[in-house]
């Protein structure tokens, strides 16, 4: 493979751990700016303060924000994602338990999206700067600028009311 091929994935590829760790800098420090406490939402308002401070302790939320930081992200180096405060389940058995339907998804629609993308772009660019190319242009700019809950309440609207 050609060296500048190597270096483009290599870079890509940097820059995208970087980007997964800014990310979850972001949402961590954002976490930590929410009112409330977590033991005190876990465990009700009538809990006893000793009973909040023991599951501080066993959260580690007692622990500063930068120290259980590097806990967590050591972890997931090591591909322990945690548990979930709400549920008290392992966060990377929830995710594995859904992956399978997600991946499904993603081949199925990878199945029905690119034959029908390749043939679309061939009759735009058939017709160029014609009719179709023009109702095929402007489609797709309206549907990738529309947000996917908005295509979905639509496509559920359609589907769900209007056909039953």
């Amino acid at each position: 493979m050609n060296t500048f091929v190597i270096k483009l994935i290599a870079q890509r590829l940097a820059l995208g751990l970087l980007l997964l760790l800014a990310v979850s800098v972001l949402i961590f420090v954002g976490t930590q700016l929410l009112p409330g406490d977590v033991a005190q939402s876990i465990l009700g308002q009538s809990a006893t303060p000793d009973a909040l401070e023991n599951l501080r302790r066993e959260l580690g939320l007692d622990q500063p924000a930068w120290a259980r930081y590097i806990d967590w992200l050591g972890g997931i180096l090591q591909g322990d994602l945690g548990t979930a405060l709400s549920n008290r389940q392992d966060i990377g058995e929830s995710l594995w338990g859904r992956a399978g339907n997600t991946l499904f998804l993603a081949f199925w629609t990878a199945v029905v999206a690119v034959p029908f993308a390749i043939l679309l772009g061939l009759v735009a660019v058939r017709y160029q700067n014609r009719w179709p190319d023009r109702i095929i242009s402007g489609t797709t700019l309206t549907a990738i600028s529309l947000p996917e809950f908005f295509i979905g309440y639509l496509l559920i609207y359609l589907f769900a009311v209007k056909f039953n």
